[in-house]
């Protein structure tokens, strides 16, 4: 029976690690239900600066503002890498790593020197494995990060950008697109231009729209002031769908997790009960052998 024991201790090791799993899941789910919801809260107020900046679309031109500025030939890229603090999350860290890394390699064949800050312990610890220079990490930024995290990493990339130390800034992190679907992205922030600021129907509707607003000072005022503030806005969003993304890739691996355990519990149940039988047929053959002999 000693390969009975040894089995009998496996079905309780994969035991113990199913309950782990399963309070790991419980746990992912909720802080993932509570992340999701901060950003559909997030979302209305997202949509109107976009509205707003968009009325003001024709404006630009006549903008004095170091966030208008447009290399054509950058010769510094700032990459933003939004990572985890933690694993155990699927493929959540892999996908953007890749990304970066492959986005990386393309800066570099174009004459581009990439500029890297890490958010994430499991960014810091892979770009310092492949001796990767990064100019900033961030280990702070989970589950319970607050507005005021994600605005000091905000102003440092704006001031980067506005004291001409970086001539683009990109941010790869995982987009948060529905419950089911979050993907890894590539998203430019400044110069502003650079990316397609979504549209809401109301402006679709009525083209530029600048009828539908009173503006006091004057418009040209107004978006030098709203700039910055939609470029902090987008770091916030891009940051805390990252964080919901997370959650919810560590929900489905621990899930899987969970479910390979208990297949496993009971495909060594199977192989202890056919152990067990197969002992006790020879002990009963042993004693029915023994009986006969005495006869």
């Amino acid at each position: 029976m000693a390969g009975a024991k040894e089995i009998r201790k496996r079905i309780t090791s994969v035991r113990n690690t199913r309950k782990i799993t399963r309070t790991m899941e419980m746990v992912s789910t909720a802080k993932s239900k509570r992340m999701v919801d901060r950003v559909n809260e997030a979302k209305p107020y997202g949509m109107k600066i976009a509205e707003i900046i968009e009325s003001l679309e024709g404006l630009k031109d006549s903008v004095d503002s170091p966030f208008m500025r447009n290399e054509e030939n950058p010769k510094k890229v700032l990459l933003l890498v939004v990572t985890a603090n933690r694993g155990l999350c699927g493929g959540y860290n892999t996908n953007i790593l890749k990304m970066a890394r492959s986005r990386i390699l393309q800066l570099k064949e174009n004459n581009a020197e990439p500029v890297l800050y890490v958010i994430g312990k499991k960014g810091m610890s892979f770009f310092k494995f492949i001796d990767h220079p990064v100019e900033a990490s961030f280990d702070t930024i989970d589950d319970a990060f607050k507005y005021e995290d994600a605005m000091e990493i905000a102003y440092r990339i704006m001031n980067s950008f506005a004291n001409e130390e970086v001539d683009r800034v990109e941010v790869i992190s995982t987009v948060y697109v529905s419950s089911s679907k979050q993907e890894a992205t590539l998203t430019p922030i400044l110069p502003i231009g650079a990316q397609e600021t979504e549209k809401s129907d109301s402006v679709i509707k009525s083209g530029v729209a600048t009828a539908s607003y009173l503006y006091e000072p004057n418009p040209q005022k107004i978006l030098e002031n709203l700039l910055p503030h939609m470029i902090k806005t987008i770091v916030f969003r891009l940051i805390l769908e990252a964080v919901a993304s997370e959650q919810i890739y560590r929900r489905i691996a621990m899930k899987a997790a969970t479910d390979a355990a208990g297949e496993m519990i009971k495909i060594l149940t199977r192989k202890y009960n056919r152990l067990r039988q197969a002992s006790i047929t020879q002990e009963i053959s042993e004693i029915v052998a023994g009986a006969d002999s005495v006869s």
